[in-house]
């Protein structure tokens, strides 16, 4: 995995990088099925960025008609650098080489034979020269289009279970270097953490399981006034299905906006996680949340669906 997350950086940090660069990468692994990415290239009112989504199509997957289960895997982010502003890459840019990695290792097994029984929707950007927002405790990266618009091209309805990875080290909440997991987030309701997750990430690390806090307003939409830890649940206001955010993190408090603080086995840690769980969750080996327990919950206290929204504007004074 290392080696794929190596290829992948060098990509990403270029003045140049774009979709297309990676798709040819990622063609290149392949074989002749191809990966059967598609780019699609937006533009925003401080620039553009090219999506990149890919299919890796499972042996049972819902792709063929089988009856496996399709999950997705968001790499979110504002921008992989901060030109002018910033020379090279960005520590925001981990949840993308994360993502990128994960399809990469993922088409590179399937040309070789090893095929996963579910369909696997990756899903990220590329933009070399995002722009740089202020945040408290440090600056965040911003980005060149919305979150709304972020969501319809990195959140698909075929998406049953969503892992949604992100640079999330501009805080004091985490002060742990590596890898931290959140609780699971469902229609606008903080669910407890996921044990076979849990599980699941610590044979993976070789550590114990770290985990973090979320708010009710991390899981509310941008644009709310609220204050977010950053955009790893922004995903969860866009689907009906489970999202958990695996957090890239560090002991300090890092800007998104820095360079030279990417970690490529931290990286590789979470790619590895990311096939893991494509591994587990397709074969029905694992859940992202017991779905009795949510609709007991939901029966008992009604809808939270509110949260993924807006909501109300502020009365004025």
């Amino acid at each position: 995995m290392l080696k794929h997350v190596m290829d992948v950086l060098d990509l990403l940090d270029d003045p140049r990088a774009d979709g297309k660069r990676v798709v040819a990468h990622l063609d290149s692994l392949a074989g002749p099925e191809g990966s059967g990415a598609e780019v699609t290239t937006v533009e925003g009112a401080r620039g553009s960025t090219d999506f990149v989504r890919v299919v890796v199509r499972g042996a049972q997957g819902r792709s063929r008609g089988g009856s496996a289960r399709t999950l997705g895997v968001v790499g979110r982010l504002g921008g992989v650098g901060a030109r002018p502003e910033m020379t090279g890459l960005v520590s925001d840019a981990d949840g993308a080489a994360a993502a990128l990695a994960t399809a990469a290792k993922l088409l590179d097994m399937r040309r070789k034979g090893d095929v996963l029984p579910g369909d696997v929707v990756i899903a990220t950007h590329i933009c070399p020269d995002a722009p740089t927002a202020p945040h408290d405790p440090v600056p965040f990266m911003d980005s060149p289009v919305d979150i709304a618009t972020m969501n319809r091209h990195e959140v698909t309805g075929e998406m049953e279970a969503v892992l949604s990875i992100d640079t999330t080290k501009g805080n004091r909440i985490i002060n742990h270097k590596g890898l931290a997991l959140s609780p699971t987030v469902k229609e606008g309701w903080v669910l407890r953490v996921s044990e076979q997750l849990g599980e699941l990430l610590a044979v993976v690390t070789g550590e114990p399981l770290v985990t973090y806090p979320v708010t009710t307003q991390d899981i509310t939409p941008y644009g709310n006034g609220a204050h977010h830890i950053n955009s790893i649940l922004q995903p969860s206001t866009a689907t009906r299905a489970p999202v958990v955010g695996l957090a890239i993190t560090s002991a300090a408090a890092v800007p998104g906006c820095q360079t030279g603080a990417s970690h490529e086995t931290d990286i590789a840690a979470a790619a590895r996680f990311a096939v893991e769980t494509a591994k587990a969750y397709g074969a029905g080996r694992l859940n992202f949340h017991d779905a009795r327990e949510f609709d007991a919950l939901v029966h008992r206290y009604g809808s939270l669906t509110h949260l993924q929204t807006l909501g109300n504007a502020p009365s004025k004074p």
